[in-house]
């Protein structure tokens, strides 16, 4: 199964572990995106997130079918946050499900780092002193890796 979800509503990663329970997975992966403190050395007072959400949910959807093909995970969820966000809050919620949890670690491994690389959502850091739009780590656009 899968679940994706791009939304201003703070994450609870219960809700989606619950969402994709599956009787055949003996090990899930939860992982927590949270904004820290300090980034670039600099104090930070919010994050600001921005999304195309048809886009990222199609990218999702490439990623997940990634996990499927490289890891033979069936069950993954991937909720992203749009908007502020504050200190401490998620930003970013991936669930991953297998029979085994080598291949869990892994595939949670392997999606949060495709999701920095190819998933088509901005974030803009307001410090104390300033603000700017932070790039990710696009090595490939998000156009490139839904064709």
């Amino acid at each position: 199964m899968w679940n994706f979800r791009v939304t201003d509503d703070p994450l609870d990663p219960r809700v989606l572990e619950l969402a994709l329970e599956n009787r055949e997975n003996g090990a899930v992966v939860t992982f927590l995106g949270v904004v820290r403190l300090h980034s670039l050395g600099k104090e930070v007072e919010y994050l600001e997130y921005e999304a195309y959400e048809p886009m990222a949910r199609k990218v999702m959807g490439v990623i997940a079918q990634e996990l499927g093909d490289r890891f033979g995970v069936q069950d993954v969820g991937i909720w992203h946050r749009t908007g502020r966000v504050n200190i401490l809050e998620t930003s970013l919620l991936v669930v991953v499900g297998h029979p085994h949890r080598a291949e869990a670690f892994s595939a949670a491994q392997y999606c949060v780092d495709r999701i920095k690389e190819i998933l088509p959502v901005w974030k803009k850091e307001v410090w104390t002193d300033g603000e700017s739009w932070v790039e990710g780590n696009a090595h490939v656009s998000p156009l490139e890796a839904t064709t």
